[in-house]
């Protein structure tokens, strides 16, 4: 059986720990990134154009549609091979484009589901009014849609967590890395079981901070 979990896990805490903050930046990351992209990408959506609207169409249901982990290997492989010229970036960038690109798609759907999600009667009052549509959109529209939009976001990071999971195939520094860098101390099960428990207590604890988050915005409707 060899060394017990409790016993890893005091022995070899600093691996966890920076591979944890590891996991948690590189998915604040994907997520800060992919709210700029998906905001745009959720605009482009909602245009009245449909060919513009239809380009945002098949970008979101490419990247919801495919495995991020294909799309990881595609981005961390194929560009290079692509653009010779971007041999010199560190391929890390790669991997977190995928990771930035993923979430962005989702991103866009929840930003497109919380503008959807406000009375058309309020944009069509103050359209009568005379403002402009994007005054309609910043004033009366995105303040609305922020309460439905922000813990969407939240759950969106916290996936995203999970997902970085996969980046440590690629050598980048995350949780899910430090099981590859025990198993050269012949530890092959207890990593894996430290690790399932780190990213249930963190998932389990932000999973709280967004139903409280919830509560709060609800009682604020009232």
């Amino acid at each position: 059986m060899g060394k017990g979990i409790f016993e890893v896990l005091f022995e070899f805490y600093p691996i966890f720990l920076r591979g944890l903050l590891g996991t948690l930046e590189y998915a604040f990351i994907a997520v800060f990134f992919g709210t700029i992209i998906g905001a745009l990408i959720a605009i482009v959506h909602l245009s009245k154009n449909k060919v513009v609207a239809g380009i945002a169409t098949v970008y979101v249901n490419v990247l919801r549609g495919t495995p991020l982990l294909v799309q990881m290997y595609i981005s961390y492989f194929f560009i290079p091979m692509a653009i010779p010229a971007l041999n010199s970036i560190d391929k890390v960038y790669y991997v977190l484009l995928a990771l930035i690109l993923n979430s962005s798609a989702y991103v866009a759907e929840i930003i497109r589901g919380g503008i959807n999600s406000v009375d058309k009667g309020q944009t069509e009052a103050a359209r009568s009014l005379g403002m402009t549509a994007s005054h309609t959109m910043t004033k009366i529209v995105l303040p609305q849609a922020v309460k439905n939009i922000l813990p969407a976001l939240a759950n969106e990071y916290i996936a995203m967590i999970k997902e970085t999971s996969l980046a440590g195939t690629f050598m980048l520094y995350e949780l899910m890395y430090t099981r590859t860098l025990l198993a050269n101390k012949f530890l092959v099960w207890q990593p894996l079981f430290i690790i399932a428990g780190i990213y249930l207590i963190v998932t389990l604890v932000l999973s709280w901070v967004v139903r409280k988050m919830e509560e709060r915005l609800s009682v604020s409707e009232r």
